[in-house]
């Protein structure tokens, strides 16, 4: 999300496209004061117009979704107010407003990161909720198969099982792929209200999640060991979240 000086005075949010139409509308040109998170200062657009017209930069994809300073908590930057670099949700903001009028030092908000309780208790949801679906995914597809190949011929029945195999794995990575990759959370995880996002509190994209979905296979090779890392990681990241450069945090 961008903002902009408009008439000596600071506007916005708003996303690549607005910005973009707004230069055509001509309500800001070439030398018109913008920013966005992550920016040191403030520049003129011209350095910026070329890739706000098109896809838009990754920091500023990354800011649909911010951290509030006070709770911690993830909010559409819609839904916050901004004073520097941090914003506070409206539930925060008499907390804030009287930190300003005292003159307390304000600092970025961090993540509130979910518990490990927490996280398993997803993982367990997550667990059943895919038993469940490939249990009867095998007994639709066994009985399928066994009926147009036999039952008898050993080595139809190791391919039939092969299949169903692959169909389970498939099943589970679209599953996380999708679900987080578009709502940040699987079932599991929004039923104990919490999310997967980047370390500075952005959405997960398609890609990291799919990988993440590798990376959790590594995790419980060998006894566990890769979530027994959460235990002792101070951002309670398991191997899966070091590798994807993720946080699991209460929504």
């Amino acid at each position: 999300m961008w903002y902009y000086v408009e008439n000596g005075q600071q506007a916005g949010p708003v996303s690549n496209e607005q910005l973009a139409e707004l230069y055509q509308q001509g309500r800001i040109n070439d030398d018109t004061l913008v920013w966005q998170a992550g920016q040191k200062d403030w520049l003129p657009y011209r350095e910026f117009k070329n890739s706000t017209a098109t896809s838009g930069t990754a920091a500023g994809a990354q800011t649909d979704e911010v951290v509030c300073a006070e709770c911690g908590k993830i909010f559409p930057a819609s839904e916050t107010i901004r004073h520097g670099n941090v914003n506070v949700c409206a539930e925060c903001k008499p907390i804030f407003l009287q930190k300003l009028a005292e003159g307390a030092r304000i600092e970025t908000g961090s993540l509130n990161l979910a518990g490990i309780g927490t996280r398993f208790a997803a993982v367990f949801i997550d667990g059943i909720l895919l038993f469940v679906v490939n249990m009867v995914v095998n007994v639709i597809g066994g009985l399928s198969m066994g009926q147009a190949v036999g039952v008898e011929p050993k080595t139809a029945a190791l391919a039939a099982q092969l299949v169903l195999m692959a169909i389970n794995i498939a099943i589970g990575l679209s599953y996380e792929t999708v679900m987080i990759g578009k709502y940040g959370a699987t079932l599991g995880k929004m039923a104990c209200k919490i999310k997967v996002v980047t370390a500075d509190g952005g959405k997960v994209s398609y890609a990291r999640s799919l990988g993440r979905y590798f990376a959790k296979m590594l995790s419980g090779m060998i006894c566990a060991i890769g979530y027994i890392m959460a235990f002792f990681d101070k951002e309670k990241r398991a191997l899966h979240d070091h590798i994807c450069n993720t946080r699991v945090v209460m929504k």
